[in-house]
């Protein structure tokens, strides 16, 4: 039994996820999620606009790893990862932030890739949920990219990741050459994967899912996501905030979030997605596990 930690710093929020892995029988590894903490410290407002993170976020960054390593005091977590995602590979003082975090905080921050964090995704084990003789479509959409990984007999056929994210949307900072890309990328890349389903991930999708009130395991169609989209891009923020009980930083990012699925689902040939509660977090922990296992710690 070990405890261990993920910390995800994503451009809408940066999550600690802490889990308890048993490995007593070997052919059956748990991991169990003890917490899963969220705080929307929305870097990328800062960044895509400005290109820097301002004092006042950095004052919360810092006070949110202070709070994250107490946490993980109090949960006896033994070893922990912390990553950052793409509002920290854009901004133009993520060194001296990174630096700052450490000296306060002692949290080392890796700030990694779109292809990392893919990467980091096939940790997470998705693949060996699925059925060997379908195509697999695995959408990761966060504030600043969408991390795209094409799954054919369980195993990576094609990964790519795109600066186009909810809260780079929301500001309008998407062009038309970067949609049309994502566009003729999936399309090439697609055309010999009949049949694609798609899977899910991130905050959005799960609060779509969610809302319909379907069972664990049950598909989103695509159909449903249109609906939603246009039923949700209706109604202004703060009737979208009271209606379907959401907080304000997940009311103003679904909408975006929604319009990219679609998008890549209508790209993609896909009919319906799966929605297994899986992010970047459960990657990293399971990387940190096996990573642990090799060296025999």
């Amino acid at each position: 039994m070990m405890r261990l930690g993920a910390i995800d710093i994503g451009s809408n929020a940066a999550r600690l996820l802490i889990t308890e892995v048993n490995d007593t029988n070997k052919n059956n590894i748990q991991f169990n999620k003890l917490n899963l903490i969220r705080v929307p410290l929305r870097l990328g407002f800062d960044v895509f606009e400005s290109g820097v993170i301002s004092e006042a976020r950095i004052e919360m960054f810092v006070s949110t790893m202070q709070a994250y390593v107490q946490l993980m005091k109090a949960y006896g977590v033994e070893h922990y990862k912390a990553t950052a995602t793409s509002a920290m590979r854009d901004a133009k003082n993520a060194k001296e932030i990174v630096a700052r975090v450490e000296k306060e905080t002692g949290i080392k921050i890796e700030i990694i890739s779109g292809s990392d964090e893919a990467a980091y995704i096939q940790d997470s084990h998705v693949a060996e949920k699925m059925d060997d003789s379908r195509n697999y479509l695995y959408i990761d959409v966060g504030g600043g990219s969408t991390e795209l990984t094409l799954f054919s007999k369980g195993k990576i056929a094609f990964k790519q990741s795109f600066n186009i994210g909810t809260i780079r949307l929301l500001k309008g900072m998407i062009s038309n050459y970067e949609w049309e890309d994502m566009k003729e990328t999936i399309k090439q890349q697609l055309k010999n994967y009949p049949k694609t389903v798609a899977i899910g991930s991130g905050g959005n999708i799960n609060k779509v899912f969610s809302i319909s009130k379907r069972k664990d395991g049950k598909s989103l169609p695509l159909e449903l996501l249109k609906d939603y989209f246009k039923e949700l891009n209706s109604v202004p923020l703060a009737e979208r905030i009271e209606k379907y009980k959401m907080r304000e930083d997940r009311a103003d990012v679904i909408v975006p979030a929604l319009q990219i699925y679609i998008n890549v689902m209508r790209w993609a040939d896909a009919d319906e997605i799966f929605v297994p509660k899986i992010g970047l977090a459960d990657g990293i922990t399971q990387h940190i596990y096996y990573e642990l296992k090799e060296k025999n710690l």
